[in-house]
């Protein structure tokens, strides 16, 4: 049985679906992009009086949810295989939409730039529990905003080869970075059928969907890139401060987008998520992981697992300020109820202040957090030690079961061992290695695995096109960033490689 949680009654996930629906065919969505409000008005879709609002019937969503695929596969750069959505599947993602980088090197909170994002992707490739990255935060300060989202991406696809969350920032941002993964396939049609990303498209509140995002879900799903729609549900300012009524508003942003990309292209794959937050009365903040927020994560995730939808959630973050006793409690508790939950895809690690921080230090210990929340839900099996007798005479004779087979055969399964940044050492051999505290043990972390990455090749020809799809879309005729090149450290320490879970 695997460990999981159980906080709504299929009843009232009933209501919640009813009230959503009753919102969609009502009230209805504002689809401010022409071209797909055209599409859903061709398809047959009716304006609300004042033709400001689509109207989605009952019906049309019904079909929509079941049209939708309950699980799809993401592949690396090279087409292999490698994360499975759907399910209790789990899968830790490191957070987006950053715009500043915690320097581990000086502790100053800063504009990232195209260094910072290589390390990022460099560190995140030898990450164990973190299953495919993610175009983390912004590197505007050396490139044009207008061609960031595509500059990340490049940085990606040449640094590691596992596959990436990322998104569109423009209203016509997905053709080109479309064309960028198409490289490393066959053509289009082998990209739609080994896709190797998961674009976000953002449901921007009051039941609308702005310009650019309407445009990049059309341009994602006729592209056959899966897309996770991710609602900023605000608690008590855009949302109902109650759960109940906020999951309802949730399930509407949700179903609504998902029913588009249905209607532009059936079967294309949807991720049921969100970005959801609190409004905090006195201090006017929206923090993610306020307890009322993660409610709602595991709520809405109990309504796209009912609905037989793969899930996506924000979590295993923190909105404090710095790695502190604050953001390893939000971050693990929060890892742990999304690992509960079953989220397949949960963006959050490295993530600080609001995710508008990027820490690499951060990153380091929600790998070790990360992998922990994993381990607890984990399927619990008999292995060997039902009936308990011959143990418990082991025990008797020897004082210890240390060396018993059954120890010798299990432990590597069963015992999670924490790598370095977590400390598991007593007193006396703590002070013996110098007392080192989780600062400086971080920034050991980081240097070590920095320094253990190993380099991927990229066809020339490949790699040139890209940055020509990309020096295309400059306004100024500038020289594309220096991409600096990995230097490995002789008398660094490589990271013990511990087992890295694939499904």
């Amino acid at each position: 049985m695997r460990p999981s949680l159980n906080i709504i009654s299929d009843q009232l996930i009933g209501q919640i679906l009813d009230e959503a629906r009753r919102i969609l065919s009502e009230i209805g969505i504002e689809v401010r992009g022409s071209a797909l409000r055209q599409r859903l008005l061709d398809y047959g879709l009716k304006l609300d009086a004042a033709a400001e609002r689509v109207l989605f019937p009952p019906d049309v969503v019904e079909w929509a949810v079941k049209t939708a695929p309950s699980s799809f596969m993401l592949y690396d750069r090279n087409g292999n295989p490698h994360a499975e959505l759907g399910g209790d599947k789990v899968h830790f993602v490191p957070g987006s939409s950053g715009l500043k980088v915690l320097d581990h090197r000086t502790g100053e909170t800063r504009l990232a730039n195209t260094a910072d994002f290589v390390e990022y992707v460099r560190l995140t490739d030898g990450l164990e529990h973190i299953a495919y990255l993610a175009t983390a935060f912004s590197t505007n300060d050396d490139i044009e905003a207008e061609v960031s989202d595509a500059w990340r991406l490049y940085l990606c696809l040449t640094n590691s080869l596992k596959p990436v969350v990322s998104g569109a920032f423009t209203e016509h941002g997905v053709p080109r970075m479309a064309e960028m993964m198409a490289l490393f396939r066959q053509d289009r049609a082998d990209l739609i059928a080994r896709p190797m990303s998961i674009f976000t498209i953002t449901a921007t509140g009051n039941f609308r969907y702005s310009e650019d995002s309407c445009q990049n879900l059309l341009d994602c799903v006729e592209a056959g890139i899966p897309i996770e729609i991710v609602p900023v549900t605000l608690m008590g300012l855009i949302a109902p401060v109650t759960l109940v009524g906020a999951t309802v508003f949730h399930t509407a942003d949700v179903l609504a987008g998902l029913t588009m990309a249905q209607i532009v292209k059936p079967g294309a794959p949807v991720l049921f998520g969100g970005a959801p937050a609190a409004f905090h009365m006195k201090a006017a903040t929206s923090p993610m992981v306020a307890i009322e927020a993660l409610h709602l994560d595991v709520a809405y995730t109990a309504v796209g697992k009912h609905l037989n939808l793969p899930t996506q959630a924000y979590m295993a973050l923190s909105d404090g300020k710095f790695l502190d006793a604050q953001a390893g409690a939000e971050t693990f508790g929060s890892a742990l109820l999304a690992a509960l939950a079953g989220v397949n895809s949960v963006s959050g690690p490295g993530m600080l202040d609001y995710v508008l921080v990027f820490s690499l230090e951060k990153l380091v210990v929600d790998n070790d957090l990360c992998g922990q929340a994993l381990h607890f839900v984990q399927e619990m099996k008999v292995k060997e030690d039902l009936p308990t007798l011959n143990l418990v005479r082991q025990l008797l004779d020897e004082q210890h079961l240390i060396t018993a087979e059954h120890t010798l055969t299990h432990w590597p399964q069963s015992l999670y061992l924490p790598d370095g940044v977590i400390d598991r050492m007593n007193r006396e051999n703590w002070q013996k290695a110098g007392s080192p505290t989780l600062a400086e043990r971080t920034k050991t972390a980081v240097t070590q695995r920095l320094a253990a990455y190993t380099p991927i090749d990229t066809d020339p020809r490949i790699d040139a096109e890209m940055r020509r799809l990309i020096q295309a879309g400059l306004k100024a005729a500038v020289p594309l960033p220096i991409v600096p090149k990995h230097e490995g450290a002789e008398t660094a320490v490589s990271p013990r490689r511990r087992r890295f879970r694939r499904d």
